[in-house]
Order: structure tokens, then sequence, then C-alpha cells
């Protein structure tokens, strides 16, 4: 098992979301978080913003549907054909055991 972190422009959650679902990944935790990129935050006049407004999402996949996923929200969270500064990152880490609460269920 894998757990995908994608940090996305908050404009771009809604759709980011509704694809995983069709894609036949339901299973989303949403947070609101804030730092900054590459970009090192934005200059607007003289006032300087370096903590930029995120959302990431995170989803745990069987290893074989890692590149579907990762396909999924980076087609959905890119902005311009061929995407810009401040479009988010993806980090993949490896799950080692997870279990449902309310069942006790091993797995996803």
């Amino acid at each position: 098992m894998l757990l995908i972190r994608a940090i996305i422009r908050p404009e771009k959650t809604g759709i980011v979301m509704s694809e995983l679902l069709d894609a036949g990944f339901p299973a989303v935790t949403k947070m609101d978080v804030y730092g900054r990129g590459k970009q090192k935050g934005i200059s607007i006049g003289e006032v300087r913003y370096d903590e930029i407004p995120k959302e990431m999402l995170m989803i745990v996949v069987n290893d074989e549907d890692k590149d579907d996923a990762v396909k999924v929200i980076t087609r959905n969270a890119r902005t311009g054909e061929k995407g810009n500064f401040g479009d988010g990152r993806i980090f993949i880490s490896e799950v080692s055991d997870a279990y449902t609460i309310s069942t006790g269920k091993r797995g996803l």
C-alpha cells in the first residue's frame, strides 16, 4: 500500500476529488495547508506572501494503482497546458499497515 499526498491549488480540489472518485479512488482525506514551494512565495507590490494557501489530499492505494492515481491528480491539478509554478507537488510513501476502526479489518 502507498500513501499519496498531493498538495494542490484550492480551486482545483473539487475537480481532482471528482475525477479521483470517477477513476475508482473514492477514499480521500482533505486538509487546508499553508506554505511555499520553489516559487518562494509571491510578492504583490511591496508585500511578500510566503504562506500560500493550498489543499492537501491524502489517498491510500494499492501499489499497482499508484500510476493511475498520480495521472488523475496531475492531469486535473495542472493549470494551463504545461502547468505553472505553484500547481503543487505529489509525495508518495509506503504504508506498512492499515485497519478499519469499525470492523478491525486489515488492509484497504
